[in-house]
């Protein structure tokens, strides 16, 4: 029986509610298939922060890369300046435990609205694998005559051909393992960004014709994608890009696929451990009320599960989530729409923990 640790960490807001309906169908997916994960709970977040002005404690990243997977809530707290937790656990874990890959299913099921007039399922689903180290998240840069008239104001786009080929390889390997269309398009802006996405690009092609030939290799500029996301979604199968233009466009994919509150994503190191998570925020105004919708939260563990290579529980659970979302129970992802169905944050964990376990094992 294989066995995993995994670091929870419930974080702030509505984060530890989800986390727990997670967990819930985790653990009956353990007794249906087979394996075993132990899980150590972490309090980072913002109470800690104000209880203890400590953002992470000087074990903590050591810590956690003695796990197989880390497993998050939210992050975000209303008394907390924006932007300290998030540095301060979010990028740091990011950069310290060399998550390069952010990694973002745009995935219709069933049953979910889209504001695609006309798109189904069968349209929208796709990849989108964002360099997860460099760009401009990078911090180079700096002010001159700050708060003056004068004042000048500069943030540089950095990424050397490591970063890149790292990147570009995990694609070309993800998009021969997806084995759909087996296409792989680069998101960039080769028009403007001449000196990064030149490197980009030589990259791309490089890479492509010497090791994945069996790999279709297409480029978008990063405004044409936004407008083939929203017209034609149905063309993509993989799309690959730097850091900057993969936080804007898997955004756009979050809103393609029906809302946040189905769109999960996981921060990767193909070679450590990797974190993953629901895409929306915190929702401190929803704490406690039992309101909040875990669909994102239980769909990052099954990244999770896809990632650590249990591939039937991943399987497993995916199918009760498109069985889930298609019957029509809920009828939309909101809070207000959990209410309409006379449902609860809780209750929707129940429901697709018991539709797994009434599959057969």
């Amino acid at each position: 029986m294989n066995t995993y640790k995994i670091a929870v960490i419930g974080g702030d807001g509505t984060g530890p509610e989800v986390i727990r309906e997670g967990i819930k169908v985790l653990k009956v997916l353990e007794q249906k298939t087979g394996f075993r994960c132990e899980y150590h709970e972490y309090d980072f977040g913002g109470e800690r922060y104000l209880r203890t002005g400590e953002i992470l404690p000087d074990s903590a990243v050591d810590e956690l890369r003695r796990h197989d997977a880390i497993y998050l809530g939210a992050i975000g707290h209303p008394d907390v300046k924006p932007g300290i937790l998030e540095k301060g656990i979010l990028l740091r874990l990011r950069f310290e435990l060399d998550q390069y890959i952010n990694l973002r299913p745009v995935k219709l099921y069933p049953g979910v609205w889209t504001p695609i007039k006309d798109k189904g399922p069968e349209d929208i689903d796709f990849v989108v694998i964002r360099e997860n180290s460099g760009d401009v998240y990078t911090g180079a840069g700096g002010n001159i005559k700050k708060g003056t008239p004068h004042e000048v104001a500069v943030q540089e786009m950095i990424y050397t051909r490591f970063e890149v080929d790292r990147c570009l390889k995990y694609a070309f390997e993800y998009t021969r393992k997806r084995n759909k269309r087996k296409t792989l398009t680069l998101c960039g802006k080769t028009n403007v960004l001449t000196y990064v996405f030149d490197l980009w690009e030589r990259a791309f092609h490089e890479m492509g014709q010497k090791d994945y030939p069996d790999i279709k290799r297409e480029y978008a500029h990063v405004d044409a994608t936004t407008m083939w996301m929203v017209k034609n979604p149905e063309w993509f199968d993989v799309l690959v890009t730097g850091n900057m233009f993969g936080d804007i466009i898997t955004d756009l994919g979050a809103m393609v696929q029906g809302g946040m509150g189905v769109a999960a994503g996981g921060n990767i190191n193909p070679e450590g451990v990797s974190m993953f998570e629901p895409i929306g925020g915190s929702a401190p105004k929803y704490t406690g009320q039992n309101v909040i919708n875990p669909i994102a939260c239980i769909a990052a563990g099954q990244m999770m599960l896809e990632h650590l290579g249990e591939t039937q529980a991943a399987a497993m659970l995916d199918r009760a989530l498109a069985e889930f979302l298609g019957s029509g129970i809920l009828p939309g992802l909101s809070v207000s729409d959990i209410k309409k169905a006379g449902m609860s944050t809780s209750k929707i964990g129940d429901a697709i923990a018991e539709r797994i376990q009434a599959m057969a094992g």
